[in-house]
C-alpha cells in the first residue's frame, strides 16, 4: 500500500518513543560542498534525527572525486549508506553492484512514483527497477529576448526552423548577434551544447546495443544548424562566459544556458551584472528575456531538453532501513531545505506529496535566489515562465540513457571528437559531411 503521509507525520503519530526505537548512524556523502549548503543540510539533518532518533554523519565529497572515492569504498566494503549522484553515474554504479536499487524502488512507491516528473526517473530505471532516488535537476534553457522577437513577429526559438529564423534576423554583426555558440573544444560547454541539439534532431552517436552510429542524415542536420549558429556569434574562443556577458549587456539575441542565469538577469548577483542599462540591479532583461526548454528538429519533431538530474542513492553496504527513512525525509518534509540550498540550479523533480499535486513546485517558486541580493523567482518572472521552466524536466534527456548505454554515451562525450571536429568545420576546414563522417570514423576509433 502506497504510503502518502510523510515521514515525519508518521512519526510524529506513532505512539512508540524514539528513544525506545533502535537508533542508527548512518553516513551521507553530499555534493554539495560549499559551507553554506553544507549549513542548510545540517538544520535538515538536525530536524530528521529528531524525528527519527537515528544520526546522520555529513560527509561533503567533490562532485569530481565521486568516481574514485566511491570505487575504492566499494572495494573496501565501506561505502557510506546514502551517495548524492549525478545521472552520469547512477547507471554504471548499479550495474557494477554499488546500489541497492530494490531499497530505492520501495523507497519510490512509498513516495508515490507518480509524484515525480517522468523525466528523471526515466532515466534511473534499469530492468525494470529505479536505481537511486531523483533528488533535484535543471534543464538547459535557451534563453532569448522575448522583445525583440515580438517586435520581428518572430516564433519562440523552440525548433530548428524557429532558430535559424530568428538568427537571420536579428543578427546584425556588431550591436547585436543572434546567437553565441560555443566554439573552444576544451570546455564542457561546447559538448553539453552540441548534446542538447542533437536530442532535438533524434542523433545520438550510440546505438541501442552499444555500437557507434554510423547513420549521419540526423548528424548532418545537427552540423548544418551549429555551422549557422557559429556564423550568426562573435568571433573566437567563445564558451560560457561570453555567451552570458554578451546577454546580460544586451549584444545576444539568444543563447544557451543553464538556469543559474535567472537570478543574474534579475540583477542579483554582482559578479554577473546586467549591464544592458545603467542599472546593474535592474529586473529590465529579466522582463524581456523568454525562455525555451524543449526545442525540436527534423528528427525529433515532439521536442526535447538537455537536463541535469541529481539523485539520491542507497547502497549495497547501506544499513538500509535508516538510509531509506532519511531519503523519504529528505523528499518530503525536508524536500524545501534541500532545495533552498541553490534553487536557480534545484528544480523540484518531485511536484507534491502525491500524483496531480504541485506543492512544492508552488513552494520552491516563494525561496529566495540570488547572491548579493535575494528574491524568490515568483517575484522576479511570471508564474506561466516558471512552470514552464519547470515541466522542462518532463521531457529531459540524455544520450545512451534511454537505452541503457549513459556510460558509453559518457565516454563518447569525455573525449570532445565533436568538439574538435565541428571547430574543424567551422573554421572552414571541413564541410558538413566530412565532417560527419569524421566523427564517426573517431567515435569508432574510441576504447569504448
Amino acid at each position: 500500500m502506497k504510503r502518502t503521509t510523510t515521514l515525519w507525520a508518521a512519526l510524529a503519530a506513532s505512539t512508540v518513543l524514539v528513544g525506545a526505537a533502535q537508533a542508527d548512524t548512518i553516513r551521507f556523502w553530499t555534493m554539495e560542498v560549499q559551507p553554506e549548503r553544507i549549513a542548510v543540510q545540517e538544520e535538515m539533518v538536525a530536524a530528521f534525527e529528531a524525528a527519527s532518533g537515528h544520526t546522520v554523519e555529513i560527509i561533503p565529497v567533490e562532485e569530481s572525486d565521486i568516481q574514485t572515492r566511491a570505487t575504492a569504498a566499494f572495494a573496501a566494503g565501506d561505502l557510506p549508506d546514502v551517495i548524492n549522484l549525478t545521472v552520469n553515474h547512477i547507471l554504471p554504479y548499479s550495474e557494477a553492484g554499488l546500489l541497492d536499487t530494490a531499497a530505492a524502488s520501495e523507497v519510490m512507491d512509498n513516495l508515490g512514483v507518480d509524484s515525480f516528473a517522468e523525466g528523471p526517473v526515466a532515466m534511473a530505471m534499469s530492468d525494470g527497477e529505479i536505481v537511486a532516488v531523483p533528488s533535484d535537476g535543471w534543464t538547459q534553457l535557451v534563453v532569448y529576448r522575448a522583445d525583440l522577437f515580438e517586435a520581428a513577429g518572430l516564433e519562440a526559438p523552440t525548433s530548428f526552423d524557429a532558430i535559424n529564423a530568428a538568427m537571420t534576423a536579428l543578427n546584425d554583426g556588431s550591436d547585436m548577434y543572434g546567437f553565441v555558440a560555443a566554439t573552444k573544444i576544451d570546455e564542457g560547454y561546447m559538448m553539453q551544447l552540441i548534446e542538447h541539439l542533437s536530442l532535438a534532431t533524434g542523433y545520438s552517436p550510440v546505438n541501442a546495443d552499444g555500437s557507434i552510429n554510423e547513420d549521419t542524415t540526423h548528424l548532418v542536420e545537427l552540423l548544418e544548424l551549429y555551422k549557422n549558429l557559429v556564423a550568426n556569434s562573435p568571433e573566437g574562443d567563445l564558451y560560457w562566459s561570453q555567451s552570458r556577458e554578451l546577454y546580460l549587456d544586451g549584444k545576444a539575441a539568444m543563447v544557451i544556458w543553464s538556469p543559474s542565469i535567472l537570478d543574474e538577469l534579475g540583477g542579483l548577483r554582482d559578479s554577473a551584472p546586467v549591464t544592458i542599462g545603467d542599472d546593474p540591479t535592474s529586473k529590465e532583461l529579466a522582463e524581456k528575456t523568454g525562455f525555451a526548454t524543449v526545442i525540436s528538429g527534423p528528427g525529433n519533431p515532439d521536442g526535447s531538453s538537455w537536463a541535469d538530474v541529481r539523485y539520491l542513492g542507497i547502497t549495497a553496504d547501506a544499513n538500509t532501513g535508516p538510509a531509506q527513512e532519511f531519503v523519504e525525509f529528505v523528499m518530503s518534509d525536508g524536500y524545501g531545505a534541500w532545495l533552498s540550498q541553490a534553487p536557480e540550479g534545484k528544480f523540484p523533480v518531485r511536484r507534491g506529496t502525491e500524483a496531480g499535486d504541485t506543492s512544492f513546485e508552488a513552494m520552491w517558486s516563494g525561496l529566495d535566489v540570488g547572491v548579493d541580493r535575494k528574491a524568490p523567482l515568483g517575484d522576479i518572472y511570471p508564474q506561466a515562465v516558471i512552470d514552464d521552466i519547470v515541466a522542462g524536466l518532463s521531457v529531459g534527456d540524455r544520450w545512451g540513457v534511454a537505452d541503457g548505454q549513459l556510460a558509453t554515451a559518457s565516454k563518447i562525450v569525455n573525449s570532445q571528437v565533436m568538439s574538435r571536429v565541428i571547430r574543424e568545420m567551422t573554421d572552414g576546414d571541413l564541410t558538413v559531411q566530412q565532417a560527419a563522417d569524421k566523427i564517426v570514423a573517431e567515435h569508432k576509433a574510441l576504447d569504448l
